[in-house]
Protein backbone atom coordinates (compact mmCIF):
# COMPACT_ATOMS: atom_id res chain seq x y z
CA UNK A 1 0.00 0.00 0.00
CA UNK A 2 1.13 3.56 -0.75
CA UNK A 3 1.88 5.61 2.35
CA UNK A 4 1.34 8.77 0.30
CA UNK A 5 0.17 9.05 -3.30
CA UNK A 6 2.40 11.40 -5.30
CA UNK A 7 0.87 14.32 -7.17
CA UNK A 8 1.14 13.19 -10.81
CA UNK A 9 0.96 15.96 -13.43
CA UNK A 10 1.83 13.99 -16.59
CA UNK A 11 1.77 10.28 -17.41
CA UNK A 12 1.99 8.03 -20.45
CA UNK A 13 3.73 4.75 -21.34
CA UNK A 14 7.14 6.43 -21.63
CA UNK A 15 7.27 9.28 -19.09
CA UNK A 16 5.78 10.31 -15.78
CA UNK A 17 6.06 13.67 -14.00
CA UNK A 18 5.28 14.32 -10.35
CA UNK A 19 5.49 17.22 -7.91
CA UNK A 20 8.31 17.07 -5.37
CA UNK A 21 7.52 18.51 -1.97
CA UNK A 22 10.00 20.89 -0.29
CA UNK A 23 12.31 18.95 2.01
CA UNK A 24 11.87 15.75 -0.01
CA UNK A 25 14.71 14.12 -1.92
CA UNK A 26 14.33 13.01 -5.55
CA UNK A 27 16.24 9.76 -4.91
CA UNK A 28 16.52 7.67 -1.74
CA UNK A 29 18.99 8.92 0.87
CA UNK A 30 19.85 7.25 4.21
CA UNK A 31 17.91 8.68 7.12
CA UNK A 32 15.57 10.72 4.91
CA UNK A 33 11.79 10.24 4.44
CA UNK A 34 10.46 8.48 1.33
CA UNK A 35 11.92 9.99 -1.84
CA UNK A 36 9.82 11.08 -4.81
CA UNK A 37 11.33 8.23 -6.83
CA UNK A 38 10.14 5.69 -4.25
CA UNK A 39 6.65 7.21 -4.16
CA UNK A 40 6.32 7.20 -7.96
CA UNK A 41 7.58 3.60 -8.19
CA UNK A 42 5.02 2.52 -5.59
CA UNK A 43 2.29 4.43 -7.46
CA UNK A 44 3.12 2.66 -10.76
CA UNK A 45 3.35 -0.74 -9.09
CA UNK A 46 -0.04 -0.26 -7.40
CA UNK A 47 -1.88 1.29 -10.36
CA UNK A 48 -0.71 -1.22 -12.95
CA UNK A 49 -0.34 -4.20 -10.57
CA UNK A 50 3.21 -4.77 -11.77
CA UNK A 51 5.05 -7.78 -10.36
CA UNK A 52 8.69 -7.39 -9.34
CA UNK A 53 10.82 -4.27 -9.59
CA UNK A 54 9.44 -1.20 -11.40
CA UNK A 55 11.78 0.56 -13.83
CA UNK A 56 11.96 4.30 -13.26
CA UNK A 57 14.75 6.42 -14.73
CA UNK A 58 15.78 9.63 -12.98
CA UNK A 59 16.23 12.24 -15.71
CA UNK A 60 16.97 15.33 -13.59
CA UNK A 61 16.88 16.47 -9.97
CA UNK A 62 15.81 19.36 -7.76
CA UNK A 63 17.62 20.44 -4.59
CA UNK A 64 16.04 19.06 -1.43
CA UNK A 65 14.49 22.38 -0.25
CA UNK A 66 13.06 23.13 -3.72
CA UNK A 67 9.54 22.10 -4.77
CA UNK A 68 8.06 21.47 -8.20
CA UNK A 69 7.98 19.34 -11.33
CA UNK A 70 10.29 16.33 -11.67
CA UNK A 71 10.22 14.18 -14.81
CA UNK A 72 11.00 10.44 -14.78
CA UNK A 73 11.38 7.92 -17.60
CA UNK A 74 9.34 4.72 -17.61
CA UNK A 75 11.55 2.99 -20.21
CA UNK A 76 15.29 2.86 -20.84
CA UNK A 77 14.75 4.26 -24.37
CA UNK A 78 12.90 7.29 -23.00
CA UNK A 79 15.62 7.79 -20.36
CA UNK A 80 18.44 7.81 -22.93
CA UNK A 81 16.60 10.21 -25.25
CA UNK A 82 15.59 12.60 -22.46
CA UNK A 83 19.13 12.58 -21.04
CA UNK A 84 20.34 13.68 -24.49
CA UNK A 85 17.82 16.54 -24.59
CA UNK A 86 18.92 17.78 -21.17
CA UNK A 87 22.60 17.54 -22.13
CA UNK A 88 21.96 19.51 -25.33
CA UNK A 89 19.98 22.12 -23.35
CA UNK A 90 16.89 21.54 -25.47
CA UNK A 91 14.58 21.44 -22.44
CA UNK A 92 12.72 24.56 -21.29
CA UNK A 93 13.01 24.93 -17.50
CA UNK A 94 10.98 27.64 -15.76
CA UNK A 95 11.08 28.42 -12.03
CA UNK A 96 9.44 30.92 -9.71
CA UNK A 97 11.40 32.42 -6.84
CA UNK A 98 10.48 34.82 -4.07
CA UNK A 99 13.56 36.88 -3.21
CA UNK A 100 14.33 39.26 -0.37
CA UNK A 101 15.28 42.25 -2.51
CA UNK A 102 14.22 43.51 -5.92
CA UNK A 103 16.82 43.27 -8.68
CA UNK A 104 17.92 46.44 -10.49
CA UNK A 105 16.32 45.50 -13.81
CA UNK A 106 12.82 44.23 -14.62
CA UNK A 107 14.30 41.56 -16.89
CA UNK A 108 17.89 40.45 -17.39
CA UNK A 109 20.08 37.62 -18.65
CA UNK A 110 22.73 37.06 -15.99
CA UNK A 111 25.96 35.13 -16.45
CA UNK A 112 28.28 33.82 -13.75
CA UNK A 113 31.00 31.22 -13.41
CA UNK A 114 30.11 28.74 -10.67
CA UNK A 115 32.55 26.75 -8.58
CA UNK A 116 31.46 23.93 -6.29
CA UNK A 117 32.66 23.26 -2.75
CA UNK A 118 31.42 19.69 -2.25
CA UNK A 119 32.51 19.53 1.40
CA UNK A 120 30.28 22.49 2.25
CA UNK A 121 27.65 21.63 -0.38
CA UNK A 122 27.98 25.22 -1.58
CA UNK A 123 28.31 26.91 -4.98
CA UNK A 124 30.31 30.12 -5.30
CA UNK A 125 29.42 32.53 -8.12
CA UNK A 126 32.06 34.65 -9.87
CA UNK A 127 31.33 37.51 -12.27
CA UNK A 128 34.21 36.64 -14.60
CA UNK A 129 35.73 33.45 -15.97
CA UNK A 130 37.49 31.60 -13.15
CA UNK A 131 39.71 28.52 -13.15
CA UNK A 132 37.72 25.40 -12.20
CA UNK A 133 34.36 27.19 -12.55
CA UNK A 134 31.56 26.44 -15.04
CA UNK A 135 29.67 29.07 -17.00
CA UNK A 136 26.04 29.45 -15.88
CA UNK A 137 23.23 31.54 -17.34
CA UNK A 138 19.64 32.32 -16.46
CA UNK A 139 17.09 34.95 -17.39
CA UNK A 140 14.91 36.46 -14.67
CA UNK A 141 11.79 38.56 -15.10
CA UNK A 142 10.09 40.51 -12.33
CA UNK A 143 6.52 39.26 -11.79
CA UNK A 144 5.42 40.92 -8.55
CA UNK A 145 7.00 43.51 -6.28
CA UNK A 146 5.99 43.46 -2.61
CA UNK A 147 6.94 45.50 0.44
CA UNK A 148 9.39 42.90 1.74
CA UNK A 149 9.86 40.49 -1.15
CA UNK A 150 9.80 40.20 -4.93
CA UNK A 151 8.58 37.33 -7.13
CA UNK A 152 10.72 36.42 -10.14
CA UNK A 153 10.09 34.14 -13.11
CA UNK A 154 13.32 32.40 -14.05
CA UNK A 155 14.31 30.57 -17.19
CA UNK A 156 17.31 28.34 -16.63
CA UNK A 157 19.70 28.08 -19.59
CA UNK A 158 22.26 25.80 -17.92
CA UNK A 159 21.84 23.17 -15.22
CA UNK A 160 24.48 23.71 -12.55
CA UNK A 161 24.18 22.56 -8.95
CA UNK A 162 22.54 25.29 -6.82
CA UNK A 163 22.67 27.57 -9.88
CA UNK A 164 19.58 29.71 -9.26
CA UNK A 165 20.34 30.01 -5.57
CA UNK A 166 23.95 31.08 -6.14
CA UNK A 167 23.26 33.44 -9.04
CA UNK A 168 20.39 35.28 -7.35
CA UNK A 169 22.45 35.63 -4.17
CA UNK A 170 25.32 37.03 -6.27
CA UNK A 171 23.11 39.90 -7.54
CA UNK A 172 21.95 40.70 -4.00
CA UNK A 173 18.61 38.88 -4.19
CA UNK A 174 18.82 35.76 -1.99
CA UNK A 175 15.80 33.45 -2.14
CA UNK A 176 13.50 33.73 0.87
CA UNK A 177 14.41 31.02 3.41
CA UNK A 178 17.74 30.19 1.77
CA UNK A 179 20.06 30.97 4.67
CA UNK A 180 22.88 29.00 3.02
CA UNK A 181 22.98 31.73 0.37
CA UNK A 182 22.39 34.78 2.52
CA UNK A 183 18.67 34.91 3.33
CA UNK A 184 17.88 36.64 6.62
CA UNK A 185 15.78 33.81 8.11
CA UNK A 186 14.88 30.16 7.52
CA UNK A 187 11.48 28.80 6.52
CA UNK A 188 9.84 25.71 8.07
CA UNK A 189 10.07 22.23 6.54
CA UNK A 190 13.59 22.78 5.19
CA UNK A 191 12.06 24.75 2.33
CA UNK A 192 13.11 27.78 0.33
CA UNK A 193 10.83 29.96 -1.82
CA UNK A 194 11.84 28.37 -5.11
CA UNK A 195 9.76 25.99 -7.24
CA UNK A 196 10.01 24.43 -10.68
CA UNK A 197 6.78 25.46 -12.42
CA UNK A 198 7.21 24.59 -16.12
CA UNK A 199 9.02 21.93 -18.12
CA UNK A 200 8.95 21.89 -21.90
CA UNK A 201 10.53 19.21 -24.13
CA UNK A 202 10.14 17.03 -27.18
CA UNK A 203 8.50 13.69 -26.41
CA UNK A 204 11.19 10.99 -26.71
CA UNK A 205 8.98 8.68 -28.79
CA UNK A 206 6.15 10.66 -30.42
CA UNK A 207 8.32 13.80 -30.94
CA UNK A 208 5.33 15.91 -29.87
CA UNK A 209 6.18 19.12 -28.00
CA UNK A 210 5.13 18.70 -24.37
CA UNK A 211 4.70 21.53 -21.87
CA UNK A 212 4.02 20.56 -18.25
CA UNK A 213 2.85 23.38 -15.98
CA UNK A 214 2.43 23.54 -12.22
CA UNK A 215 -0.99 25.09 -11.63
Amino acid sequence: MLKETPHIVFEDNHLIAAIKKPGQTVQPEPGKPASLEEEVKAYIKSKYQKPGEVFLGVIHRLDMPVAGIVLFARTSKALARMNEQFQKREVKKIYEAIVEHAPIYEKELITHWLKRDEQRNFTKAFISETKGADKAQLTYELMKRGAKSTTLRIELHTGRKHQIRAQLAAIGCPIVGDIKYGASAALPNQSIALKAVELGFGHPVTKEQILIKLI
